[in-house]
């Protein structure tokens, strides 16, 4: 150890032409630490929210000041990086390169102005969407975490939605659209199209064994105190009263469930996957909630499904006796929202299947709420080509 010490010490004492090695390294070593606190720095300087509106003070701040990201009850605030600059150090630095593009665009004269960034919005806005979709919002999940969520602590509806969430892993920006920023031009949410039907909804008298029709994803319940969840019931979903109780009701599903797994999606017909409810894990394994019949294998995927009467309390809210308002309004909802960026497909040109896929690729351009959504899938699949007799 002495001699190989001793041969060290020689080594890096022994002379270049001018500096010995060991000098040459140790002032590497120090310009090394320099140059990555200086690198550090830099970047740190282009991570703030100060930064950014540097660029941004006439199209993004403004819009982005009052949110709930930027004053709350906590106090607690989302700046631009906390949203836009992955936390990770290989990400972060991937998307500072990125953002280099975008730096250039604006004092290349591309975006400088709020007019040309309007222009563009559209396209900036999908860019950060596919990037939130790849990465499962992660930003937003660096503060909105499924495991630190309180389910207990929100509505009945959201909760199950929430669950559901949690479930699939779902990107936040899949239905939490326009929080910070504005949307696009024309990608309003549904013109109030919800609220005017639940307003339809409050007059609604309930009898049993009377048909009715939601406007709006409802809560359903397997006791008549509504103290145990079972699910949710999908929008322009028809139900049948079997019995009443002063302002909740029992109801019952008619439809089929694909016999695998925990058959939790009820859709209306077999071999449709028109969605009328999902039950929760429970729900949809307790027998005293679900009734079975007989069982069909599909000839087009080979699957077995089955038959089932689902029996479910739930509040006397929110339906209607007839559904063509509904319709009505999802039509017109469609025609005006679904036209951003070319003509929208008659309904009767996709069938009840095809329709979903179609819909979603539309999604990334249309900021339709979670029971808008639903209601307007729901709509085009009930006038596809196997309900029309114009098909294609």
């Amino acid at each position: 150890m002495k001699s190989f010490l001793l041969k060290a010490w020689k080594t890096f004492a022994r002379p270049s032409v001018h500096i010995s090695l060991g000098v040459l390294t140790l002032g590497g070593f120090l310009a090394g630490i320099i140059f990555w606190g200086g690198f550090n720095t830099a970047l740190e300087a282009t991570n703030t929210e100060e930064f950014c509106v540097g660029c941004h003070a006439d199209n993004i701040a403004p819009e982005y000041a009052g949110t709930i990201h930027d004053k709350n009850r906590s106090g607690v605030r989302a700046t631009c990086p906390d949203c836009h600059v992955p936390h990770d150090w290989t990400s972060k630095i991937s998307r500072k390169i990125q953002a280099s593009k975008e730096v250039f665009a604006h004092f290349a004269g591309f975006i400088d102005t709020p007019e040309k960034f309007e222009e563009r919005r559209i396209t900036l806005a999908q860019h950060e969407w596919d990037r939130f979709s790849a990465n499962k919002s992660l930003e937003c999940r660096n503060c909105h975490d499924y495991d630190g969520m309180d389910f207990t602590k929100m509505s009945p509806t959201a909760r199950i939605q929430m669950k559901q969430a949690k479930e699939r892993d779902q990107s936040c920006l899949d239905c939490h659209k326009g929080i910070a920023h504005h949307l696009p031009e024309n990608m309003d949410s549904s013109g109030g199209m919800i609220s005017e039907l639940e307003q339809l909804a409050s007059n609604t008298k309930y009898e049993k064994d009377g048909s009715y029709t939601s406007v709006r994803h409802l809560p359903i319940y397997e006791d008549k105190a509504l103290t145990v969840e079972a699910g949710l019931l999908n929008p322009a979903s028809l139900v049948k009263v079997v019995a009443e109780s002063g302002d909740v009701m029992q109801v019952e599903i008619a439809g089929w469930r694909k016999n695998k797994g925990y058959g939790r999606v009820i859709q209306e017909d077999f071999g449709m996957n028109i969605a009328v409810a999902s039950l929760l894990k429970e729900s949809a394994q307790n027998d005293a909630v679900v009734d079975k019949f007989e069982i069909k294998e599909d000839d087009l995927t080979g699957l077995p499904w089955q038959r089932v009467n689902v029996k479910v309390w739930m509040k006397k809210d929110a339906m209607l006796a007839d559904v063509q308002p509904i319709w009505d309004k999802a039509k017109q909802s469609y025609q005006t929202n679904c036209s951003v960026c070319h003509t929208q497909p008659a309904e009767e040109h996709f069938d009840a299947n095809t329709w979903p896929g179609m819909f979603n690729g539309m999604m990334a351009f249309v900021n339709f709420d979670t029971d808008s959504k639903a209601l307007v899938l729901k709509y085009l699949q009930k006038h596809s080509s196997d309900f029309s007799d114009n098909k294609h």
